[in-house]
């Protein structure tokens, strides 16, 4: 699969961004028309430095309103046509994209527009290009790749194929069969895009909300299996138009697009199936390393200034001290099967408070294989003699993510620590139930593209929490078995640094109230819920008095589904870190949304009564 992606895609000045997608691994660029008109150099300098780094420029963008215009706009859309040509072989580019008339258009007649491309493919001609023509979504008259590609077979030229955008497709809820249809050397050029799946006019949802593929929600593996089943073989490029992407380094918003072209050329082969594409096909399309889903959780690391506090709120909910590793800077406690290994914090690398996930998985070498050829750079390990092999790589944003070989009671690497403290009861605590990860405004998308292709987990319908910092988008992405939940918070892009949401792990327990309440007698704190919470619950919920009560005394919250009942409760923020304990009765699957801006109002209370200074 040749790669591509449009500039528009990226921050920065043109250099910037060819330097980018060069460094990313692209192939080739789309040279968007605002880049090239702001930057300083020669066509011929950029042709140039573009030939320097390895990057061949495949399209030139965009160029609007020409057809189904009168006898003098059409001369006018000539002349600007010819300049552009012009342009292009200075650049030496041979493709133009030609967008449907939204504008100027006065007639949808397919014949009159078939002859005005003619007449565009005659100019082409002269200067030895091609015009690709697509049907942007709110296009006056020409709204379908359906429809475009009936004026293209009746413009019946050599220089006039079509460009095929799954967005304007799959937003239109338009359905990508038809292009089988169409025949190989008409389609000139194929741009993708994803979305989140949203109520909003198409321009606007167009414009600011298009993702990279496997970070929205279109089903864009069928997409291109349709497409080559046509026997296509040129680029697949991006074009990505993206508030957030057009705000972040370049570098690694380029890293993030070449990993979701890698993912979708593998869901490209998943959709082909063992047949691959038929006779036509010509793309080739390699899946990635299979992996099995991971075992468990088999830790998670934490690190924090705040290393007696956390421990203290570890030993009162139960966990037990191992004390330091034989050889690096960090501790472990245990409870059951959950591990939290505890860690100061690295100031030159600037870690998130979890900085780490081990995932148990029958061979760490596959899984480690998937990710590298997803773009996930290795994590480097010292290793001791006699020390479990663990290998890792690391997330967009900054933390790891570790495999290790599954099997056995305990991980091997449990005993490079010391032997664990006497318990002070019943291991209440079984494993690690999910891990709630606060992701800067930057670091979103990519996060959930990262989960999806390289832990394979699936992704859930994105929600939003109301919370006093502002609207609080969510995402939860699971393993087909739900041994591994992870799910990511967005923080507010204008929220306070006091204001910056914690982060959180969750521990699945046999008996959420006994162990509160015997957590309470060893000076456990919970997070303080407010009294009107229960007073709506019961009215809402049809709960026992007894155990409304209870709930009521431990702090301890309630929610059910059609499955079953959960019961969970918060310590306070220590630092931007919080744990969390859940029940899971009779097949209950959820998280307590409903309970969600209640948690968050009363952790943001609590914050904002640890900044206030007596007199």
């Amino acid at each position: 699969m040749r790669t591509s992606i449009a500039t528009v895609c990226l921050s920065g000045t043109l250099d910037e961004k060819l330097a980018a997608a060069s460094l990313a691994g692209f192939d080739g660029v789309e040279i968007f028309e605002p880049d090239l008109v702001a930057s300083p150099h020669s066509p011929e300098q950029i042709r140039g430095r573009a030939k320097e780094l390895s990057l061949t420029l495949d399209l030139y963008q965009p160029f609007r309103d020409f057809e189904g215009v009168g006898p003098e706009l059409l001369e006018q859309n000539l002349r600007r046509a010819e300049a552009k040509f012009a342009l292009m072989n200075r650049l030496g580019i041979d493709t133009m994209l030609l967008c449907s008339n939204v504008a100027t258009a006065r007639s949808g007649d397919e014949q009159l527009a078939a002859a005005q491309l003619c007449q565009l493919g005659d100019a082409a001609e002269r200067y030895g290009v091609r015009v690709a023509y697509e049907a942007l979504a709110w296009g006056r008259f020409v709204d379908s790749y359906e429809a475009a590609a009936r004026i293209v077979r009746l413009a019946d030229h050599p220089r006039i194929g079509l460009c095929l955008d799954s967005f304007h497709i799959l937003s239109k809820g338009h359905s990508p069969e038809a292009i089988e249809t169409i025949a190989a050397d008409k389609i000139f050029f194929v741009q993708m895009a994803d979305a989140p799946l949203l109520s909003l006019d198409v321009l606007s949802w167009s414009r600011h909300h298009r993702l990279f593929p496997g970070e929205g929600g279109f089903q864009l593996g069928e997409f291109m299996a349709h497409l080559v089943r046509t026997g296509y073989d040129g680029p697949v490029s991006l074009e990505i138009f993206n508030d957030t992407f057009r705000q972040s380094d370049p570098v690694a918003t380029a890293i993030d697009a070449r990993r979701s072209l890698r993912w979708l050329e593998h869901e490209t082969a998943m959709a082909l199936g063992d047949r691959g594409g038929g006779r036509a096909a010509r793309m080739s399309t390699r899946r990635l390393p299979e992996v099995a889903q991971p075992a468990d959780v088999n830790y998670v690391e934490l690190r924090t200034a705040a290393l007696p506090a956390l421990r203290q709120l570890l030993s009162q909910l139960g966990f037990r001290s191992h004390g330091r590793h034989r050889t690096k800077n960090v501790e472990l406690w245990s409870q059951g099967d959950a591990r939290i290994v505890l860690g100061a914090p690295d100031r030159q690398s600037r870690q998130p408070t979890v900085a780490g996930i081990g995932l148990s998985v029958d061979d760490p070498a596959p899984a480690l294989r998937r990710a590298e050829d997803l773009f996930a750079p290795e994590v480097p390990r010292e290793q001791g003699a006699g020390e479990e092999t663990l290998v890792g790589v690391r997330a967009p944003d900054g933390s790891e993510v570790f495999f290790g070989a599954a099997g056995g009671t305990e991980p091997g690497w449990v005993s490079e620590f010391g032997t664990a403290d006497d318990a002070a009861g019943p291991d209440l605590i079984e494993r690690v139930d999910h891990i709630n990860l606060a992701q800067p405004w930057q670091h979103f998308d990519a996060a959930v593209l990262f989960l999806r292709s390289v832990l394979d987990l699936h992704a859930e319908a994105s929600t939003e929490v109301a919370a006093p910092v502002g609207l609080v988008r969510s995402q939860v992405l699971h393993s087909a078995d739900g041994v591994v939940r992870v799910a990511l918070n967005l923080v507010p892009s204008g929220a306070a640094d006091d204001a910056i949401l914690p982060q959180h792990i969750a521990f699945a327990a046999s008996d959420v109230l006994s162990l509160a309440r015997a957590a309470r007698e060893r000076g456990f704190t919970p997070l303080d819920i407010p009294a009107n919470y229960y007073d709506d619950i019961g009215a809402r919920y049809q709960i026992e008095t007894a155990l409304l009560d209870e709930l009521r005394e431990l702090n301890v919250m309630y929610d059910h589904d059609e499955s079953g009942e959960f019961l969970h409760f918060y310590t306070g923020p220590i630092g931007t870190v919080f744990l969390e304990v859940v029940e899971r009765r009779d097949g209950y699957s959820g998280y307590g949304a409903l309970n969600a801006p209640i948690r968050l109002a009363a952790q943001y209370q609590h914050r904002r009564a640890a900044q206030v200074v007596p007199e």
